[in-house]
């Protein structure tokens, strides 16, 4: 059974692949999505917060994975790179959702949707910026 949560990035993820693809602003990608089936058992100001912040401080968001790739983030699949912006989005601005919980999320979303190996990547990639970005959650927990 999958959460809200889940759902909420699940259709985020879907958002960040078409943005990409086509640049539509976050507002018409959400208003696409809210006609799908699955919208109903997301949650739904989880969703628009997801979208909304992943598109608006995508380049920002870059910035921050950059120095944990091994090739430029452009290169990375669409669907790597819309759940590496998620993540990092998440870890950056929901203090409130402990960083392991972010990167399962990630590691989830690449099993799903990503490449053959593409959550492993998903995975070293953010756990690197989990040290950036979450150090005193980190410590703690080491």
């Amino acid at each position: 059974m999958k959460s809200a949560r889940r759902r909420s990035r699940e259709l985020a993820l879907q958002g960040l692949y078409a943005w990409q693809l086509s640049g539509d602003d976050a507002a018409g990608l959400q208003a696409q999505l809210a006609e799908s089936k699955e919208f109903g058992k997301a949650d739904s100001k989880y969703f628009a917060r997801l979208l909304q912040g992943t598109i608006e401080h995508a380049g920002e968001l870059e910035r921050l994975i950059a120095p944990t790739l091994d090739r430029k983030p452009k290169e990375l699949s669409p669907v790597e790179r819309g759940i590496l912006l998620l993540a990092a989005f998440e870890l950056k601005n929901a203090p409130d959702i402990p960083y392991k919980v972010v990167i399962n999320e990630a590691v989830e979303l690449a099993k799903s949707f990503g490449g053959t190996d593409g959550h492993k990547y998903v995975n070293g990639v953010l756990d690197k910026l989990a040290v950036t970005l979450r150090p005193d959650e980190r410590k703690q927990k080491a």
